[in-house]
């Protein structure tokens, strides 16, 4: 996947990802850092082939792995991650070689995946809620000392009891 690894090797991906990390070195709760980007995109590839999606495995890949970049820009009091996030990720994919096509469906998933409401009017079996559900399923709240204080954990429970 050469375009996943120009994405890995891209300065401003590399520059968001080292915002974000040290933005959560403190952080009690889960971690928005590569480990979790690939834990998503495994879980979306696997998702993708056992629905029969049609998804290609590098657009997966380059949702996955830019889905949180702009974390660190909300962590500092910007915008929300997913829109920044989609703004950031439009410029790396241009330079990554993903066509105008592919571009749009991974920033509009990028854009959408924060809330289960807003991916699923994009359709059940669009990018954006692949996303969104892939991102729910990587986080193991059980194992969590944090649970009870983590928002994360309310809305994890929501989606895995379909609610």
């Amino acid at each position: 996947m050469e375009r996943i690894d120009k994405l890995i090797a891209h300065p401003q991906f590399k520059s968001c990802m080292d915002a974000i990390k040290k933005a959560e070195e403190t952080r009690k709760f889960c971690k928005h850092d590569l480990e979790h980007c690939l834990d998503v995109a495994r879980i979306a590839t696997i998702l993708n082939m056992d629905e029969n999606l049609g998804f290609k495995r590098e657009v997966i890949y380059a949702t996955a792995l830019l889905h949180d970049i702009g974390r660190a820009q909300e962590y500092a009091g910007g915008d929300k991650h997913s829109s920044v996030g989609a703004k950031l990720a439009r410029e790396i994919l241009e330079s990554c070689n993903f066509n105008s096509d592919e571009s749009k469906e991974i920033v509009t998933a990028i854009f959408y995946h924060s809330s289960k409401e807003s991916s699923e009017n994009k359709g059940q079996r669009s990018l954006a809620y692949l996303l969104y559900r892939s991102d729910k399923e990587s986080r193991n709240c059980f194992l969590c000392d944090a649970i009870d204080e983590c928002y994360w954990s309310d809305e994890t429970k929501k989606h895995k009891l379909n609610i």
